[in-house]
């Protein structure tokens, strides 16, 4: 069945959406000394993300805790799915260590995902052995690791192809300084794909001529 609605109805949501568009695209920042601080950079670590969950389900706080656990972990093996497919094409100046490596090694420092955050990406990066460390946080409404749930007929969605779960937050700091160098945000919508994976997949793609370790990117900055 094919929907069809008046362009009085249409036009009017457009002119909404339209500027948020605008605004979505320049939620990257970087670094003006980003390329002094990272001229030696070779290795980061992608840590798990922190994950804020506001579900309908109202879990328990045990339950909430471990659930937002695997959401960050999650996220954090999508990223290094992500990169460990792209680096040969996009040729990074930079490789990823392994996350199971690295979280072994924060395990053996007694290091988890409930104490994670009381420790700065200088010492992390000096305890991991690497140049600079990929972090970030989660906010959602949905557990995306299990899927983006098929919704009703919404006539904004029908206009925008959007549906707001969330948001997420990707940066990159120094080893040596603990200096934010770059970051990048992003809404979580049903368009940008239908599970962890898909939604990483989705939003590197288009951080991709942004992303500071890309080696054509940094030629043409040099």
């Amino acid at each position: 069945m094919t929907f069809r609605f008046p362009i009085r109805i249409i036009l009017p949501l457009l002119l909404i959406w339209l500027p948020f568009q605008v605004l979505a695209q320049k939620n990257i920042y970087e670094s003006e000394k980003f390329d002094e601080y990272t001229q030696d950079h070779e290795v980061l670590a992608i840590l798990p993300f922190f994950s804020h969950l506001e579900l309908k389900s109202k879990p328990t706080p045990e339950e909430r805790q471990e659930l937002a656990k695997k959401e960050g972990y999650a996220v954090q093996n999508a990223l290094e799915t992500y990169f460990n497919k792209r680096k040969k094409r996009k040729k990074f100046s930079v490789t990823f260590q392994n996350i199971d490596e690295t979280n072994a090694l924060l395990a053996k420092a007694g290091i988890d995902y409930g104490n994670l955050d009381v420790h700065t990406p200088k010492e992390l990066s000096k305890l991991l052995g690497v140049d600079g460390i990929i972090s970030g946080n989660l906010d959602v409404n949905i557990l995306l690791s299990k899927g983006i749930p098929e919704s009703g007929f919404s006539l904004l969605e029908y206009v925008t192809g959007e549906a707001n779960y969330g948001r997420i937050g990707i940066k990159i700091s120094d080893g040596k300084s603990g200096k934010l160098l770059w970051k990048y945000e992003k809404s979580i919508s049903k368009k940008n794909g239908k599970n962890t994976n898909e939604f990483i997949d989705d939003m590197m793609k288009k951080a991709t001529r942004k992303f500071p370790y890309e080696r054509e990117k940094r030629k043409k900055t040099k």
